[in-house]
């Protein structure tokens, strides 16, 4: 095994872009989740967000409308997960699933003319001075502009959740929907706008696979990502500094292993190929051996207005 050929510039680079699919995907599901909701459809808006993308890039040759019609999609089936958890009071695990197995199904049936083809991906972002700098410029400071809007989005949701009157409510409807609704607080429609921020964020998620990390569309290319965003708020005890460092292991975890292919590792690939998400679940057994939770108390409960 040849170590030398890892160049630890790239890999972290590389990391960075690895990471941030997931990063919109898991802060997007972790204000789901602080609102009281448990929406298991994050693999299909991720991947339902990848193909509405990419279609849109390709007819009009823009991927910043194909990251917008991306959102989009991801917050339309989000909605749909709504009304049927939040109006007709359906079991939210069951819809989170059927959901996904929708998403996977539709994206299939629009992505079938576009397989094979390659879009125009975003461009680097030029930060001036700072790309200029020696080791950390082609690190941190030479990415296009969703890496830093990823990272923006978990400081806003941050700031928003801790600080602001909108973030108390919100966090308030996941404790205690009923308390919340006593005080006068319209719980439907908190929890409806909580999910369609993450159904948008699903959606940029994987648009992001489908428009930069590989700018081409490939049938189930989300492969998993949604389930481990769903594993990572889990990890980072639902707080957002914490879903960022969760994505930002598991996308390191990925790129690790292969560089550790290409440099001939003497393990198994398919062993390689499967770490990330072993690792993954190792950290959740611990995780939850350790009884670390701190999940809202009202989670995945339905609310019904008594009066």
């Amino acid at each position: 095994m040849d170590l030398s050929s890892i160049n630890p510039v790239l890999l972290i680079a590389s990391i960075m872009i690895s990471a941030t699919p997931i990063l919109f995907a898991a802060i997007g599901e972790m204000v789901v989740e602080k609102s009281g909701v448990l929406n298991l459809g994050v693999e299909g808006m991720m991947i339902t967000g990848a193909v509405v993308g990419f279609a849109i890039a390709i007819n009009t040759g823009s991927p910043g409308l194909g990251f917008a019609a991306a959102a989009v999609a991801g917050a339309v089936l989000s909605l749909a997960f709504g009304f049927l958890t939040q109006y007709l009071l359906s079991n939210q695990v069951a819809t989170g699933l059927g959901l996904t197995l929708v998403g996977l199904g539709l994206s299939s049936l629009i992505g079938k003319p576009y397989e094979g083809m390659k879009t125009a991906t975003l461009p680097k972002l030029d930060l001036g001075p700072l790309s200029d700098l020696p080791v950390v410029g082609r690190m941190l400071f030479s990415h296009d502009i969703m890496v830093y809007l990823s990272l923006l989005l978990v400081a806003a949701v941050w700031a928003f959740l801790k600080f602001t009157r909108a973030g108390l409510i919100l966090r308030a409807v996941g404790e205690s929907h009923d308390s919340a609704h006593a005080l006068g607080y319209k719980v439907v429609r908190i929890r409806l706008m909580a999910i369609l921020f993450g159904g948008a964020c699903a959606g940029l998620g994987g648009a992001y696979l489908s428009l930069v990390r590989v700018p081409q569309w490939t049938e189930g290319m989300t492969a998993g990502a949604g389930w481990i965003a769903l594993a990572i708020v889990v990890f980072a005890s639902w707080r957002a500094g914490r879903v960022a460092l969760g994505a930002y292991l598991f996308g390191g975890v990925t790129v690790l292993q292969l560089n550790l292919q290409a440099a001939g590792a003497a393990v198994p690939v398919a062993l390689l190929s499967a770490s990330p998400y072993l690792i993954t679940i190792l950290v959740l057994v611990i995780i939850s051996a350790r009884g670390q939770h701190g999940a809202p108390a009202a989670l995945g409960r339905p609310f019904h207005a008594t009066s």
